[in-house]
């Protein structure tokens, strides 16, 4: 039996005030830093053979916070999207207590085009609540200039496919960090959620979801 875990990351200072954040490279907030302690509660007993990060700092922020609390385990970040970063600062071996997260792009966050940044309650304001509410949760509606939830799930699925669901199928225990579009769009994949069901899908700032997969299926713990 293989685990996967996924994992979105802690509340960031966007979040915290209410800012679309999307690919905008804004840190975790003090109340996701006060966070950390309690996911590494819930990962210390755990086996973890590989991870995976998207490229976000409050991603990249989340996985060494939460690794401070583990004691013996910590994070090598390893990025695989190209240039001198993935040619220089690639690294294979045993390491001494050395995680493995690999960094993609392509596990970013939808990106909302134009309201990138801007306050979500004043966004609402001048374009309706429930418009905004597309843009945020609606399966092929995006906000102006960005990607629908259709076109993050077209974005991420073939990345997981091709790295993360091949090292579950070979056995390995998989840990996720990633933000909340990109891991929906895993979770519909592998919960077979509907593109209309898909909007009710909520994983709040920390939330740590666990599947086993014995026989060729995934199982979600609850």
């Amino acid at each position: 039996m293989a685990k996967l875990f996924l994992l979105r990351h802690l509340k960031s200072q966007w979040n915290k005030d209410d800012r679309f954040a999307g690919w905008c490279d804004n840190p975790l907030s003090d109340v996701g830093r006060a966070q950390a302690a309690g996911i590494a509660d819930q990962l210390r007993e755990q086996k973890i053979d590989v991870a995976y990060s998207n490229a976000l700092i409050r991603c990249t922020e989340t996985v060494v916070r939460v690794f401070e609390h583990i004691e013996g385990k910590y994070p090598l970040f390893i990025h695989i999207d190209g240039g001198k970063m993935q040619e220089w600062g690639n690294y294979e071996g045993a390491g001494m207590g050395e995680i493995p997260f690999y960094v993609t792009e392509k596990l970013n966050e939808r990106y909302y085009g134009s309201v990138q940044g801007l306050n979500k309650a004043e966004t609402k304001k001048k374009y309706g609540e429930e418009l905004v509410q597309q843009w945020r949760r609606a399966y092929r509606v995006a906000p102006p200039g960005g990607e629908s939830g259709e076109d993050t799930f077209k974005r991420v699925l073939p990345f997981y496919l091709e790295y993360i669901e091949k090292d579950v199928k070979a056995g390995k225990n998989v840990l996720v960090v990633a933000s909340h579009n990109s891991l929906r769009a895993i979770a519909k994949h592998i919960e077979n959620i509907s593109d209309d069901d898909v909007a009710n899908l909520e994983l709040p700032f920390g939330a740590l979801v666990e599947y086993d997969f014995t026989d060729g299926k995934f199982t979600k713990n609850t």
